[in-house]
């Protein structure tokens, strides 16, 4: 699914990387132009920090860029933001918040774009099989899950315990996080024995890495729909348009897919 601009990114996208690939003129004026150029700070949501490190390591091999990125829950950065945070681009766990910065001045109209779907799970350290039973029995201590006001994929969590019935019923022993890094951590250290978390975070090459984790089913809460969006403060950046246009080619596409993410 894309919105408006990210056809024109593509396009772009194509023209530059492939067509500099082919003439062989990258190392000399590419690369040589970008090491002076400003930094292209980039605000990451929390669970999709896995692939957002690889495709940074590879954008900035392939085009001189240096990449910083900044980790956290949606709602966090979105008040970084609004207060002045200089971030170029925002890559958010949902479609609303870069909207909602469209719509209040501080992201740059038309550039709006999806790049992956998530993938909600409930995971355990325990191996073993688990599935959504586990949660209707009641036979655990502490469920972790992300904050629903900061982190969509602690709303998404939400929506699948309402959807479930359960709400009420596991309330007493829900364990809040402030975003889905937090949630994985309760998890992994023993603190919780369950966890919503995003499927990327406990995916190895197509296989849950520690663990045992049930695939949440998709009609039990709303699409996590990912948009990334190019700030104010990046209008003028080349490195921030290179970057949200390197996002949405086949091999940063690639990387989101072996994450577990959908598009």
């Amino acid at each position: 699914m894309k919105r408006a601009g990210s056809h024109s990114l593509r396009v772009w996208s194509l023209r530059w990387f492939t067509g500099l690939a082919l003439t062989g003129l990258w190392p000399a004026t590419v690369q040589g132009a970008a090491t002076s150029a400003p930094p292209v700070q980039i605000a990451v949501a929390a669970n999709f920090a896995a692939p957002a490190k690889r495709i940074a390591q590879d954008f900035e091999r392939h085009s001189g860029h240096k990449v910083l990125l900044s980790l956290g829950a949606t709602g966090s950065l979105y008040a970084q933001i609004k207060n002045g945070a200089p971030f170029v681009v925002f890559l958010s766990a949902d479609a609303q918040t870069p909207a909602k910065l469209e719509r209040e001045g501080l992201a740059v109209a038309g550039t709006r774009s999806t790049y992956a779907t998530g993938r909600l799970v409930l995971w355990s350290k325990k191996s073993g099989g688990l599935d959504g039973q586990v949660l209707r029995s009641g036979r655990f201590d502490k469920l972790a899950l992300a904050s629903a006001r900061l982190a969509p994929y602690g709303a998404a969590a939400q929506q699948t315990l309402r959807s479930l019935g359960l709400a009420e019923a596991v309330a007493p022993k829900i364990v809040e996080a402030s975003n889905i890094a937090q949630v994985y951590q309760f998890v992994a250290s023993g603190n919780a024995d369950l966890g919503f978390v995003a499927l990327s975070q406990v995916l190895s090459e197509g296989k849950i890495r520690e663990g045992s984790a049930w695939p949440v089913p998709a009609h039990l809460h709303e699409p996590i729909v990912q948009d990334a969006v190019l700030l104010k403060a990046g209008a003028g950046h080349a490195g921030a348009q290179a970057f949200l246009a390197y996002l949405q080619s086949e091999p940063a596409q690639a990387v989101i897919r072996a994450a577990g993410y959908e598009r």
